[in-house]
């Protein structure tokens, strides 16, 4: 709003100048208000949010721009963590800044709750758009929601969750051509040309339009939810042939044997077929290349936020909602497993008061970029049911003070089929993501709840198994970063003990008791 402008003349005389200087001073004042209030207009506020985009593997590689214009221009956490290790359970816990146990998704299922009834009745009410929109941010998302969004059997492509100002949603998981959208609660179907119809294309401009179209009176959240780097790997065409000599990293646990582990671990040949290491590399590549567009898709939206002189007030984050491997312990290719190669995720954040070349150590997780956002847009956090933190102190000290949490919770709940895979008719019922060789990613006992230690002075992981061995997996990171050894046989009984009653106490927590365990 531009200030209040005064046509009157100067009466002349002692009278006039008093006269001129009482009715001139409430106009300054108003003026200065109005400039104070402009200046303190609350932030926009950008997420990026990639599929399956691990950063232990050299998933960031291809992001140079993004890196540059995000991670060097602002803060680069490199102790970042999903909380569990699968689409629609991590990304509900994005929207709503709660553990798993607590917002009842636990996989990609319907049956498990992924974009389920409850979860609209419940979670999805209490997610943090809708507190953004009660604080007038004019809220837009683009791209995919959750993996079961958009079945018959919840709404269909009508339900719109509450928040939303503009809604352009992916129906079902991620594609890059030949999908459906929810625009608004109206089907709008997709085919296969590149110019009209990449996906992450589409979400790029459907955000440039919103950004032309939004109200200059009020500030903006806008949510990208790109496809890449999830199978079906499809890259736009100008980069299908890039990367043609890389292969997935051999260091580590690759192709090592599942010694000492959960039994799932176990199951993988080893060494793996030269048909398995083929078919990963080939994954490895092509994630790779889908990922070039959303490093443009980056470039292209600074430049524009710089355009229309809302860069400066622009929180932009850039994350995933969880890692991934490539032959780590002959299992292919897939998430879900409690290993830092699938937990660990890439976050950077660029915007007012956090300085450049940041590169910040406390573990910081995906529950806590829900409160984060509303920290940024002036909620009061103790107002909100949330298991996270904001970490916007770490970023920008200046702007909070913080604290820094010594213990986290890490939990999925496996997915398995009732009958046998006719394609693996060898392994039995119960197992899921048998592909490729029949190596199988996931089963029903495939249950875990970790407590993860991250500090100066520690850096463990405790995981408790539901399966019928009552299986524990126990690991020093600081001396086996890649989790070779299980050291549960050697660790101090009284150092175990200590982990399964916090491993305890974080699997019923709620709100505050999960950022104050002893």
């Amino acid at each position: 709003m531009a200030g209040l402008r005064s046509g009157a003349g100067a009466p002349s005389g002692r009278r006039g100048a008093l006269a001129a200087a009482l009715t001139v001073l409430p106009l300054l004042l108003l003026t200065c208000c109005v400039r104070c209030a402009e200046s303190s207009k609350p932030s926009n506020i950008i997420v990026v949010l990639a599929d399956d985009q691990d950063v232990e593997l050299g998933g960031m590689m291809p992001m140079k721009k993004t890196k540059a214009l995000i991670g060097a221009a602002g803060a680069t956490f490199v102790n970042a963590f999903t909380v569990t290790p699968l689409c629609c359970p991590s990304r509900s816990s994005i929207l709503t800044g709660r553990y798993p146990h607590n917002h009842e998704v636990r996989n990609n299922s319907l049956t498990g709750n992924c974009s389920s009834t409850l979860w609209q009745k419940g979670p999805e009410a209490e997610a943090f758009p809708v507190y953004l929109n009660k604080q007038k941010y004019q809220t837009f998302f683009v791209g995919k929601y959750l993996n079961q969004y958009g079945k018959k059997e919840v709404g269909d492509v009508g339900h719109v969750p509450p928040g939303w100002d503009q809604w352009h949603a992916l129906v079902g998981n991620s594609q890059y051509y030949n999908y459906t959208l929810s625009i608004n609660g109206k089907a709008e179907k997709h085919g296969d040309s590149y110019e009209k119809d990449y996906l992450t294309d589409l979400i790029l401009n459907r955000s440039l339009s919103f950004l032309d179209e939004r109200s200059p009176q009020h500030p903006f959240f806008l949510m990208l939810s790109t496809p890449a780097p999830h199978s079906p790997w499809t890259a736009a065409p100008q980069y299908q042939k890039m990367f043609s000599d890389v292969q997935a990293p051999r260091n580590g646990s690759f192709n090592k044997l599942g010694k000492d582990k959960h039994w799932l671990l176990r199951q993988p040949v080893n060494p793996m077929p030269d048909s398995s290491i083929n078919f990963l590399d080939n994954a490895y590549r092509k994630r790779w290349q889908t990922l070039l567009s959303v490093d443009d898709m980056v470039e292209t939206l600074v430049k524009k936020l710089d355009s229309m002189k809302e860069l400066d007030n622009t929180y932009i984050f850039y994350t995933s909602d969880n890692g991934y491997h490539t032959g780590q312990f002959s299992l292919p290719i897939d998430k879900r497993q409690l290993y830092e190669f699938d937990i660990r995720i890439p976050l950077m954040v660029r915007g007012p008061g956090i300085k450049p070349n940041q590169m910040l150590q406390a573990p910081v997780l995906n529950i806590d970029l829900a409160p984060t956002i509303l920290d940024i847009s002036g909620v009061n956090l103790s107002t909100v049911n949330v298991d996270g933190q904001s970490f916007l102190a770490q970023m920008a000290p200046s702007l909070r003070n913080g604290t820094v949490r010594p213990f986290f919770l890490v939990e999925y709940t496996g997915e398995g089929h009732p009958t046998t895979d006719p394609a693996c008719p060898k392994l039995g019922p119960g197992l899921s993501q048998c592909f490729p060789d029949c190596v199988c990613e996931d089963a029903y006992n495939n249950t875990y709840a970790c407590v993860r230690t991250l500090d100066s002075k520690n850096n463990l992981q405790y995981c408790e198994f539901a399966d019928s061995e009552s299986f524990v997996e126990v690991y020093n990171l600081a001396s086996d970063p890649h989790q070779l050894e299980n050291i549960v046989k050697k660790v101090d009984p009284t150092v175990l003990q200590a982990m399964n009653q916090r491993l305890i106490k974080l699997q019923s927590c709620v709100g505050d008791s999960c950022r104050n365990i002893d």
